[in-house]
């Protein structure tokens, strides 16, 4: 099925952009929140790495549009962030554009992956 997941894209800036949010919340206090906001930041190069593994397009595209919904749920969680002020509003909207291209990248391999099925 080609590449392995670690050659993709995406889930290089994925992977990049959970460390980032972990960095940018390892001062908060609000444990809850920022339990949440890593689990979703991880789960996106996770699923993405899951889906790869295995070896079925349709498998693969289910675990990218998880992936997708991740991506989405950190976004929220950083507007959430962001006015609480629990991070600071330039790293936070930085964060949300990288969900918002990571997400964009996302629909663009599912739908190119079903445009070969």
């Amino acid at each position: 099925m080609g590449a392995s997941f670690e050659d993709l894209e995406v889930w290089k800036k994925s992977c990049r952009l959970a460390v980032d949010v972990y960095k940018a919340l390892v001062s908060c206090r609000d444990y809850s929140l920022k339990d949440q906001m890593c689990r979703s930041a991880i789960s996106v190069p996770s699923n993405i790495a899951e889906g790869r593994e295995r070896n079925s397009k349709a498998e693969f595209v289910r675990f990218l549009n998880i992936s997708k919904g991740s991506a989405g749920e950190l976004r929220t969680q950083l507007y959430i962030a962001s006015e609480l002020n629990v991070i600071e509003k330039s790293i936070s909207y930085e964060l949300i554009n990288r969900t918002k291209e990571l997400s964009q990248m996302l629909q663009g391999l599912i739908k190119s992956i079903q445009r070969k099925v």
